[in-house]
């Protein structure tokens, strides 16, 4: 059986990126979708899907390279900048050998925390910002230690090695064994920017693999503001209009794909 999570990032994100991905999921085939809790909007919107979208599966998008912790500052100062803000992206990658990893997985907590007692619910499955929590072995160790504290399902993405996470997929044999997560066999993670098409869309789905597969994916609205704050922008507005087509969902069933969602593992 051919099983598929489409699963949206950065839910929380901008309060018109959540709208957009709860469009995908109620007219498009999007299941499951991370929250990014650090964010002040993210719990009003998280209560918004619950009202609006019941069945889309949602997880923790675990944060380390944007905006603030919810921890107070001086309880995680490894993890943030002289303005105590995260670290963005290339600074946090060259920081990664200063960080504390009680602090990273006491602010860990606290996103996962602040999902729970907004959702009322534990998250079906822990993933990252930028794949912060799989850039070294160490990390990754203390996101399995907190899934398996909260039993919820991983993103595995070392099927398709980036060589930011290279390092660290040495050591995910034997860390998973010693864990054993719920995880989904495959990790799809070319539907992205340029790759973001239709056409290349339906090449995915024609080759799904038989077991469970991810694809990751980032719809949502995106205005002016947004655009000058980030460079994955208006990108966000064509695959969302890629993951709404009718196409899309004859294809997953010419495929006798499932949709599934982390909840299903």
């Amino acid at each position: 059986m051919k099983r598929l999570i489409v699963n949206s990032d950065d839910y929380g994100r901008t309060p018109d990126i959540s709208r957009g991905i709860r469009e995908a999921h109620l007219n498009g085939v999007v299941t499951s979708t991370t929250c990014m809790m650090n964010i002040p909007t993210t719990a009003e919107d998280v209560k918004v899907a619950l009202q609006e979208t019941p069945n889309l599966g949602m997880g923790v998008h675990l944060v380390l390279t944007m905006g603030k912790p919810l921890s107070p500052r001086e309880a995680v100062v490894s993890t943030v900048d002289e303005n105590g803000n995260f670290f963005k992206y290339t600074p946090f990658i060259e920081n990664i050998p200063n960080l504390n990893l009680d602090e990273v997985k006491l602010e860990w907590r606290a996103q996962i925390e602040r999902f729970i007692a907004t959702a009322g619910r534990k998250p079906t499955h822990l993933d990252s910002h930028h794949h912060s929590s799989y850039f070294s072995p160490e990390l990754f160790r203390g996101m399995l230690e907190l899934a398996r504290e909260y039993d919820c399902a991983v993103r595995y993405p070392f099927t398709d090695i980036s060589s930011e996470i290279e390092e660290t997929s040495k050591h995910a044999p034997a860390l998973m064994q010693e864990f054993k997560p719920r995880h989904p066999d495959v990790f799809i993670v070319d539907f992205y920017d340029d790759g973001a098409t239709h056409e290349h869309l339906l090449e995915i789905l024609g080759g799904i693999q038989e077991g469970t597969n991810e694809l990751m994916c980032h719809p949502g609205h995106v205005d002016e503001a947004f655009a000058q704050e980030s460079v994955y922008n208006f990108q966000r507005a064509r695959e969302l209009k890629i993951l709404t087509d009718p196409a899309t969902k004859n294809a997953i069933r010419a495929n006798d794909i499932e949709l599934i969602s982390f909840a299903d593992l």
